[in-house]
């Protein structure tokens, strides 16, 4: 097993070093130069969309509010408590600079796969609309390039069980037994329950969860966060000087900080945000493709917006806790450092809600996960897969909240850069397809009936 887990080590190494990044950053960027910037440029825009998307438009299975919660609730999980935490370890505060980058232009890589996602999607024998990137690699690109949309599935279909699974099960179970002294054993015969309850109702009771439980946890969570750093509002000017700073010169060694490179500035921080926002990945459009809209590029719209919550709003915020109370300096990583650093401005009460937070934002991640893999073993082997998976995936939470798994969060960080490689090489290709989507769709905007923009 040691071998095995070296060489996992290693692979991890390679799929996350800098060709990765390149290639991340790289599409990203040239996505969002392609799109003139409007990702960013229309943000209001596409607030208003979203809050028009709560009522359906168009053909499809979910409203467009309740695809981007769904999606939300995936990709708000650990990566904005404890995945913060760790870039900042590493990295140093000047992470959290490559943070926001990596957000930025990953909304338009976002918006970029919900439009091919909404485009390509097909029907089921069911009736329900099934997309994401092995449908747009299939349809998209053609039969010669169907191998790369089976490998997309099957990276995505396993990654899942690790990342999106039993990784969120066992950060539940922790932060449950280390607050309320919860077994760990019942915390996972609970959410095998939950989980289960919630996915035989298919996408459209996943949505209904996701999108009352969603807006509540992100909003819960910024409160508490304001709080805190309401109380050390003097530490706001230096926690962004050093975020700032470090994001292009070294940070030496400070009390428990044991000092950061720019390069792990950078490294950490764009792996981390990908992390947490999925951009790139190829998961979100999965969720997206059931949206009933009136096109895929309104659909688009709203999609970008999750990178933008997830990472600029709710990662930030997590940031700035760490940065103003001083825990980045208290050799403490992860989720361990936020809750230090919530229960310093608010004892007594701080780790509980990291706990909370943390309980409510992996429980949410095993949901929208499960409608991501469902999707990818369908597309493998067919609606006969949908039953047994349904089965195994609410049984998985009890393994992954009693054992430890330290092994496979190394081999989900590795099937994560193997997700994103097919996806990014798609998104190149058919970029021609969304910048001519793009320009159609906004030429005719402010036809739009009550389009305040």
């Amino acid at each position: 097993m040691e071998s095995v887990t070296k060489a996992v080590e290693w692979l991890d190494g390679v799929v996350w070093g800098v060709p990765m990044l390149v290639l991340l950053l790289g599409v990203g960027l040239y996505l969002t130069l392609g799109l003139r910037l409007r990702t960013i440029r229309d943000l209001p825009f596409a607030f208003w969309m979203l809050w028009r998307g709560r009522v359906a438009e168009g053909k499809g299975d979910i409203t467009p509010f309740s695809a981007l919660m769904t999606a939300l609730a995936a990709t708000i999980g650990t990566g904005n408590i404890a995945g913060v935490a760790t870039a900042i370890f590493i990295g140093g505060p000047g992470a959290v600079f490559w943070m926001w980058m990596t957000a930025l232009i990953g909304m338009a890589t976002k918006f970029a796969e919900a439009v091919l996602a909404v485009k390509y999607r097909e029907r089921d024998s069911r009736g329900n609309y099934v997309g994401g990137p092995m449908y747009y690699i299939k349809n998209g690109l053609g039969p010669n390039w169907a191998w790369l949309g089976v490998c997309f599935a099957l990276f995505a279909g396993f990654a899942g069980f690790g990342i999106g699974n039993m990784v969120q099960a066992n950060s539940v179970a922790d932060a449950l037994e280390a607050s309320f002294g919860v077994p760990f054993w019942v915390t996972g015969v609970a959410l095998a329950g939950l989980v289960f309850m919630v996915l035989i109702g298919g996408i459209q009771r996943i949505a209904a969860v996701a999108s009352w439980l969603v807006p509540f946890m992100a909003i819960g969570y910024v409160g508490a966060g304001l709080i805190v750093i309401g109380l050390n509002i003097d530490a706001v000017p230096e926690a962004f000087r050093l975020i700032f700073t470090h994001a292009f010169s070294p940070i030496a060694a400070t009390g428990g900080f044991a000092g950061a490179a720019v390069w792990a500035a950078i490294r950490f921080g764009v792996a981390r945000g990908v992390f947490s926002n999925e951009a790139g990945l190829g998961s979100a459009p999965i969720a997206h493709a059931a949206a009933e809209c009136k096109g895929p590029v309104s659909q688009g719209v709203v999609a970008m917006l999750g990178t933008f919550i997830d990472t600029i709003v709710v990662c930030t915020f997590t940031a700035l806790v760490i940065l103003t109370t001083g825990a980045w300096t208290s050799g403490q990583n992860g989720a361990e450092m936020t809750s230090l650093a919530f229960e310093s401005a608010l004892p007594g009460v701080g780790s509980e809600i990291t706990s909370l937070a943390l309980a409510i934002f992996a429980f949410t991640s095993l949901l929208g996960w499960s409608y991501y893999c469902e999707r990818s073993w369908q597309f493998l082997l067919g609606i006969k897969a949908i039953v047994p998976f349904r089965i195994v995936w609410s049984l998985a939470p009890i393994v992954g909240a009693t054992m430890k798994l330290s092994f496979i969060w190394l081999l989900a960080d590795v099937l994560n850069a193997l997700m994103a490689i097919p996806n990014l090489i798609a998104l190149a290709l058919l970029s021609p397809v969304v910048f001519a989507a793009a320009r159609e769709f906004f030429a005719t905007r402010g036809k739009s009936e009550n389009n305040p923009f």
